[in-house]
């Protein structure tokens, strides 16, 4: 059983799921609905439909309604479907509360995107608890990368523990493949010949000042280099919107849309010169393409990136922010940096990894 909840989610499990079902094991798709209709697109642009679909989302919903309401109606699908094994992925409260279902009736779970830590609680928040939490209720952890095995470690998690790749490069891999046109029409009338900055920030903990600080920085880079204009996909979340509209909003080099589908983020991720995020996603999907990643967080679980030269952490100051693009723009040296950085993040068969290692857990389940 394949259980996640958002669209970042069903992108990375997509794969996997596809893979599941070409080597004919049967698998049962539970989707609970958040962020309703990003998820929609990426199910329909792998072709995956949901064998049940909890429908959880409610206007002005806290965690504690998300946690509670998935809790309830997952016991019910599970205790139907009595599955061999339940997969969850990354740090969403769906997979938390996956994890702990399987636990409480004493179904194996395994955790795809296991041991990506900042050891900081509150950042970010909620996700970096929701990790440790699952990765301790889950019977079998499957690592990006070796790093996040040594986290683990150090965790005394160190039982059934697996370096896979991240199934999001076998998405982007099979995603970037396809010759497909924008689908959002304000991308096709863009010049992307023009030096042009992929702009993502939604997170809680951006919320606010952090934000302000952020938006105002872009603002001043497109105003002080005639020659750079901004993509931003704006998130849903009505903070966030507002926020943007009223620092970015009147710019005639700042391209505010609406969140992109998946197939126009890998375009976008493949012909911007660079990113500014505060996503985790793209921190392992932009170095695909050889772009440079600012981060605009003061923490990050994806540390590997770090080290391998793809990812740069410059927080929400401004000067910071303004700086690090700055050399970025200028200097050619430091852009080719990041060109030639390896991807740590896997081949494109972290997919194929996992399921190689499923396959001999559940024959070794059965013989016994």
């Amino acid at each position: 059983m394949c259980v996640f909840g958002t669209r970042p989610e069903a992108i990375k499990m997509a794969p996997l799921i596809l893979d599941l079902q070409k080597r004919q094991l049967p698998v049962v798709v539970v989707a609970t609905g958040q962020h309703r209709e990003m998820l929609d697109q990426v199910l329909k642009l792998f072709h995956i439909r949901p064998d049940y679909d909890l429908h959880i989302m409610q206007p002005d919903q806290t965690l504690f309604d998300i946690t509670s309401n998935i809790l309830i109606k997952i016991k019910q699908v599970i205790e139907k479907e009595s599955p061999s094994l339940i997969l969850v992925h990354g740090d969403t409260s769906t997979a938390l509360v996956a994890a702990l279902a399987a636990y409480y009736l004493k179904i194996p779970c395994g955790h795809i995107e296991a041991g990506l830590r900042t050891y900081d609680k509150f950042n970010p928040f909620p996700e970096e608890m929701n990790r440790q939490l699952i990765d301790t209720l889950c019977d079998y952890r499957f690592c990006p990368t070796k790093d996040n095995r040594q986290n683990l470690i150090r965790e005394n998690l160190s039982k059934n523990v697996y370096i896979t790749g991240n199934t999001v490069i076998d998405a982007v891999r099979h995603i970037s493949r396809k010759p497909i046109r924008f689908v959002d029409k304000k991308f096709q009338k863009i010049n992307f010949r023009q030096k042009t900055i992929l702009l993502t920030c939604h997170r809680r903990e951006s919320i606010g000042q952090p934000m302000i600080n952020i938006f105002n920085t872009i603002k001043k880079i497109v105003d002080d280099f005639p020659a750079v204009q901004v993509v931003y996909p704006v998130h849903l979340n009505p903070v966030v919107q507002k926020t943007a509209q009223s620092i970015l909003g009147r710019h005639s080099r700042i391209f505010l849309t609406a969140p992109a589908v998946y197939t126009d983020m890998v375009k976008l991720m493949k012909k911007c010169y660079l990113t500014l995020t505060d996503s985790g996603g793209l921190q392992e999907e932009v170095p695909a393409f050889h772009r440079p990643v600012l981060v605009l967080r003061n923490e990050t679980e994806r540390q590997e990136g770090i080290t391998a030269g793809t990812l740069k952490l410059v927080g929400t100051n401004q000067k910071t922010i303004y700086r690090e693009v700055r050399r970025l723009l200028l200097t050619p040296k430091e852009y080719q940096k990041y060109f030639r950085a390896k991807n740590p993040y896997g081949d494109g068969k972290s997919s194929k990894n996992i399921i190689d290692i499923i396959e001999k857990i559940l024959s070794a389940s059965h013989a016994h």
